[in-house]
């Protein structure tokens, strides 16, 4: 069993990398690749259409703006597909979120929070836990976590107050931003982005539409 996780520009890549980490983290395997519904309009009916044979059981959609491929992917395929509305420049991806939410009956897109991919990754994860016994152990293993690193932070704002939890905080966070720039400076490389190749079928050999 494979996830898919799709998007319609490089530009939702910083949001989607979301749904890659927490299915590498329950360990499993996916593949991540753009697909333009409006751009590359040939693409997205190759992928859609051979993403069963390929293996995919979900798939995992990320648009902003008109935000139309987890619809158009959902019309061409029978899988789950999971929609993440990204974050606009205009209208704060409302416009996106509207545009995934408001399918018409028959063609239905499970929809997420706005840049809610990490959400998009655990639904797929729990999706696919229905037929698999070891990754149910990991998602119930995983929200053990959550609640464990809940508590942690309660009991310590509690111990010291909230000015020195913000203060610690807000200092965290100046630190863990000023790593990630110095090793992405010592090593001139970006994240890594572990997905799979993604590989279509020829134009000659695609099903019939």
């Amino acid at each position: 069993m494979k996830v898919a996780i799709i998007m319609g520009s490089d530009s939702d890549l910083a949001v989607m990398k979301d749904a890659a980490e927490v299915l590498e983290e329950l360990k499993i395997e996916y593949e991540l690749t753009i697909v333009s519904a409006h751009r590359t309009p040939e693409r997205l009916y190759d992928y859609s259409e051979s993403a069963r044979d390929r293996g995919i059981s979900v798939i995992i959609s990320g648009a902003g703006g008109s935000a139309h491929l987890p619809g158009m992917v959902a019309s061409l395929t029978t899988l789950p597909v999971i929609g993440v509305p990204v974050k606009s420049k205009s209208l704060d991806g409302v416009d996106s979120l509207y545009s995934i939410v408001q399918m018409p009956p028959g063609i239905p897109v499970a929809t997420v929070a706005i840049n809610g991919a990490k959400n998009a990754g655990i639904l797929a994860a729990s999706m696919l836990s229905i037929f698999d016994e070891d990754i149910a152990n990991r998602l119930s293993d995983l929200k053990g976590e959550l609640e464990e690193t809940v508590t942690q932070k309660a009991h310590k704002l509690e111990e010291i107050g909230y000015e020195e939890y913000l203060y610690e905080q807000e200092h965290t966070s100046i630190n863990q931003k000023e790593n990630r720039h110095s090793r992405r400076r010592a090593t001139g490389e970006n994240d890594d982005f572990r997905g799979k190749k993604t590989r279509l079928p020829s134009r000659g050999n695609r099903p019939g539409r």
